[in-house]
Formats: structure tokens, C-alpha cells, sequence
């Protein structure tokens, strides 16, 4: 391994292939969530980055999407299709 804590991609693959996939585990196994020291959530943190919250920059996109869903709304509530192409009245 090398000197630095971090494994390799290369050193990660050699012991995968070396280990032996019928021997038991050890009795000091530790699970890996309580191995990383998990807070809360479902997910280790370096599974999936944090999630990024853009407060009111984008307040004009949310004012369309529930215009388009008012609009879909109006059309299905006047019982004409939406989603089958043109009407036609014949």
C-alpha cells in the first residue's frame, strides 16, 4: 500500500481480486456505516454531494411551472385533451 492513508484504484482492484470470496467474516468486523461515522442521512457523504439550495434567484421559473400546470388543470377540467394532438370538432 502506499505511504498516505488514501487506497488506490490499482491497489483497491488487487485485494478484491486476492480476497477469498468463502471465508468468513472477521469477528471485529466493523460495518461500514459505523466504520465512516455516519450522521444524519441515508447516504455517506462521499456516496453523494450535499445538496445546494439557490434561495429566490430563480423566482421567475416557479411562477411558469404553476402556470403551465394552471394551465393543464383549466384544460382538463373543460374536458378537452391535452395530450392527443389537435381537437377536432367532427
Amino acid at each position: 500500500m502506499a505511504e498516505t492513508d488514501e487506497i488506490t484504484d490499482e491497489e483497491l482492484t488487487t485485494l478484491a481480486l486476492a480476497a477469498d470470496p468463502d471465508r468468513p467474516l472477521d469477528p471485529d468486523a466493523v460495518p461500514i456505516a459505523e466504520y465512516l461515522a455516519q450522521g444524519p442521512g441515508l447516504l455517506p457523504t462521499w456516496y453523494m454531494a450535499a445538496v445546494t439550495a439557490r434561495a429566490g434567484a430563480n423566482r421567475w421559473r416557479t411562477v411558469i411551472i404553476l402556470a403551465v400546470v394552471a394551465a393543464f388543470l383549466t384544460i382538463e377540467a373543460f374536458g378537452l385533451c391535452s395530450t392527443y394532438g389537435q381537437l377536432s370538432l367532427g
